[in-house]
């Protein structure tokens, strides 16, 4: 079994914890630790029909061939590693590193992947997440994308409240240190000229009573309502140890939306994002925002039930919606 992560990621360590426990096998490995940290030498060819040859942490070793399941959760970048390199040099080994080692880890044959990287990002844009979203149902909050100031006027004069959100994360600055823009409210009046240097999501606010995160590993369903003690319009932003978490019920129309979405996407995993506007039995309250098709669990309530759900879907035959997705 590989647990391709960075160092630091205690959600991979829920899931190592319990792999462990059952006397799996495990190798966890950062492919951006390449050097003298982590070896390899695969091969191919000569009667050979998959990767072969061993990859060498400084702790542990696998064989490629015997890898039955990866668990492709968050490496580290390259770019960190070669950041001492000039600016050419550097570029090359990146994307060297990326296309040799990571052309391998990420497509060895036969094992199961939880989530296939390349699948991962395809479903990575919030573009299609909605577009997907739409074609399967689910309600989404109006929604514009645009880098014209005459289009971002129009959309907010039409409705009530305006939200802006991010694309993606905010990169680390100079500084190395990375930030984060949260969803926010936006007062019309500000918006100017600067809406065409890129492009900017806008959605209208929708009056929610709550927000829901719903983790789907295969077929199983884990949900929980998440409130701000502050009632944040993110709940994010603020202290998570602060949170209150609260089981709920997903209706049937909704799982099976999800599951439909997974499909979609070649994914086995997904970390859902629902605005409720009622009561949560009533599918038309549940109003869907994202999926971050690699997302965090391990703080939640239910972690450890997650932990061994990935742990099963990794490590035994069972149940396993998208074979085709598993390199099967």
């Amino acid at each position: 079994m590989l647990v391709v992560t960075a160092l630091e990621d205690l959600t991979a360590d829920r899931v190592i914890e319990v792999l462990n426990a059952r006397e799996v096998p495990v190798v966890r490995v950062d492919p951006a630790d390449i050097g003298p940290g982590l070896r390899f030498g695969f091969t191919l060819g000569t009667g050979r029909t998959r990767w072969s040859g061993p990859l060498r942490t400084t702790a542990r070793e696998a064989e490629v061939a015997e890898v039955a399941a990866v668990y492709w959760r968050r490496p580290g970048p390259y770019t960190a590693t070669f950041g001492h390199l000039p600016q050419q040099a550097r570029d090359f080994s990146v994307a060297e590193a990326r296309h040799g080692l990571g052309g391998v880890l990420g497509g060895l044959h036969g094992a199961r992947y939880v989530n296939y990287p390349s699948a991962v990002a395809r479903a990575d844009f919030k573009p299609a997440q909605l577009r997907q979203f739409a074609d399967l149902g689910l309600r989404i909050p109006p929604t514009l994308i645009t880098n014209d100031l005459e289009k971002a006027r129009e959309f907010a004069a039409s409705h009530e409240h305006i939200v802006y959100k991010t694309f993606r994360g905010l990169p680390p600055g100079e500084n190395g240190r990375a930030g984060a823009i949260w969803a926010q409210r936006i007062d019309p009046r500000t918006l100017d000229e600067t809406v065409a240097v890129t492009a900017h999501l806008f959605q209208a606010e929708i009056p929610k009573t709550g927000d829901v995160r719903v983790t789907v590993i295969g077929h199983r369903v884990f949900a929980q309502m998440i409130s701000a003690p502050r009632g944040d319009l993110d709940w994010r932003r603020g202290d998570w140890d602060r949170l209150v978490h609260s089981p709920v019920v997903v209706p049937v129309p909704i799982r099976d939306a999800l599951q439909n979405y997974l499909t979609a996407f070649d994914l086995v995993f997904g970390c859902f994002d629902f605005a409720l506007t009622g009561p949560g039995d009533d599918p038309e309250n549940w109003w869907a925002i994202e999926c971050n098709p690699n997302g965090q669990w391990g703080w939640l309530p239910d972690a450890p039930a997650i932990a061994e759900a990935f742990a099963d879907i990794l490590s035994t035959e069972e149940s396993r919606p998208h074979d085709h997705a598993l390199g099967r």
